[in-house]
């Protein structure tokens, strides 16, 4: 079969490699001209940055992509844990310093939290058994038909914690305000806030602190080349700068999709895979009487994840206060999510999360300096928002807030400074209003009914994706890429 894959994320290039190791003919258009999608890098001045993802997890999926396309992923790239986890840094000068190793940890809790010390395991054992109830039912199943969901899940998919918020299960849990904060973060992975996402994401902490979080050795974006080159080596023809304009609706053949429309040509295909944001995808890339105004009514009301403010600092020193993950909190937690997903404004007191990986790869940075990657949960976009007014104020501002929390001569030292923004995001990569993760999760239900892999409405259309099922990050991408390739077997078969 000829299949047409709109855009090289990381969710495009592995479907690309999984269909065509499948022995189809595919094709991928990627409109900029690097793949990837929001995983890129810059560099300057002897300064490298990932301005994407910076955490990879479960990458036992990382592998079953290979391995499902007759590779092995260490041929292509390499990664290894960090130690120490995160360094968080609080409000009132406290600073947790999360290691892997459990006595090093547990020194850590007594210091900052003693009446939370056996709660800390307790609440892994909860987020394990959450993990262990919704990876089978639904992180791994693409839950496309009633088939896909097996008598046997029942039980678990009915004792997930839907009904309780991410932070009312962490209170629950523990006292420290500190720990209470650590654990509410995890929310953010998913783009949504912990006072009204549904308890099920503290499956989260789980994979990351038990599971383990890695770095891909030379960069994270060293990912995108991986899957890019596995693409290429099983066949696929990647045409990076070359925008797909629509997707073409069969006139002859209700349901169905006849290729996609590139500079005013029609390039037909028999499936289209579309790696595109799936708001964008059904409001903008198909044509508008391509659905029902009902249906595109229902589709627009779609919450949007949070975005985020980044900012890119090459510095001529190093900090001994910084590790290779670092998290400044904020005060106000709940104000601060108030702030991003009720009022649509930039936090005035934002948590930022604080990337230096020249801490593990010296070569991200000249010698004697570090590359800082910062990132602050930002509201999506919307009309009054003066994003090209903002990005050097806003700049300043976390630059100041971070020289408060204890970086001193932070502006003297900086050589290199790039920001990108939520209309950046919207720009670049057509994310439904700048959004990072495709939708939020903001209600008992949305976590579950993100667009499926198989449009509903046409037969030969797919999506994959963040902003698809299972959801944002960098396994669950590779997850609907790989539910993707499954439910395209299933229909031919």
């Amino acid at each position: 079969m000829k299949i047409s894959i709109i855009g090289a994320g990381l969710g495009g290039l592995s479907a690309a490699a999984l269909l065509a190791a499948q022995g189809h003919d595919v094709e991928l258009f990627e409109q900029n001209d690097h793949v990837g999608g929001k995983m890129q890098e810059f560099s300057v001045d002897g300064f490298r940055f990932d301005t994407g993802p910076s955490l990879l997890t479960m990458p036992f999926l990382l592998k079953e992509v290979f391995d499902r396309c007759g590779k092995k992923a260490a041929d292509y790239l390499e990664w290894e844990s960090v130690d120490p986890v995160c360094r968080y840094q609080y409000s009132d000068g406290v600073i947790f310093t999360n290691y892997r190793d459990p006595e090093k940890n547990r020194a850590e809790l007594l210091r900052i939290a003693p009446e939370d010390v056996d709660a800390w395991d307790s609440f892994l054992d909860y987020s394990a058994d959450l993990y262990r109830r919704t990876s089978g039912p639904y992180l791994f199943n693409p839950l496309q038909a009633m088939r896909d969901i097996r008598p046997s899940d029942l039980p678990d998919m009915l004792r997930i914690d839907a009904f309780s918020t991410v932070s009312s299960r962490v209170d629950d849990y523990f006292s420290s305000h500190r720990l209470r904060q650590l654990f509410k973060r995890f929310a953010t992975y998913n783009g949504s806030s912990p006072f009204l996402a549904p308890a099920t994401l503290n499956i989260i902490p789980y994979v990351e602190l038990r599971l383990g979080g890695y770095y891909i050795r030379g960069g994270m974006y060293r990912l995108a080349r991986a899957l890019h080159n596995l693409a290429r080596d099983c066949g696929v023809r990647v045409y990076t700068g070359t925008p797909v304009d629509l997707i073409v609706p069969d006139p002859s053949k209700k349901r169905s999709i006849s290729g996609v429309m590139i500079n005013g040509s029609l390039h037909e295909a028999d499936v289209v895979v579309a790696n595109s944001d799936a708001t964008d995808t059904y409001l903008n890339l198909l044509p508008e009487n391509a659905l029902s105004g009902r249906k595109r009514k229902k589709i627009a009301r779609t919450e949007p994840s949070c975005s985020g403010f980044v900012v890119m600092l090459g510095i001529n020193r190093t900090y001994n206060q910084l590790e290779h993950h670092n998290i400044f909190f904020s005060d106000d937690y709940k104000d601060e999510f108030r702030a991003i997903f009720e009022r649509r404004e930039l936090p005035v007191e934002p948590t930022v999360y604080l990337t230096n990986t020249s801490r593990t790869d010296p070569e991200d940075a000249p010698p004697g300096c570090s590359n800082l990657y910062l990132l602050v949960n930002a509201p999506y976009t919307q009309n009054g928002q003066l994003w090209h007014e903002w990005t050097e104020t806003y700049t300043d501002h976390i630059i100041h807030t971070l020289e408060d929390r204890g970086l001193d001569g932070l502006r003297e030292s900086i050589v290199v400074r790039e920001a990108i923004t939520p209309a950046d995001f919207e720009r670049l990569y057509g994310s439904n209003k700048g959004s990072i993760y495709g939708t939020s999760s903001n209600n008992r239900t949305a976590a579950f009914a993100r667009p499926r892999n198989k449009s509903p409405w046409f037969d030969n259309l797919y999506l994959c994706g963040g902003s698809t099922h299972p959801g944002g990050g960098i396994p669950l991408v590779l997850q609907s890429a790989m539910n993707v390739s499954s439910l395209m077997e299933r229909n031919l078969t």
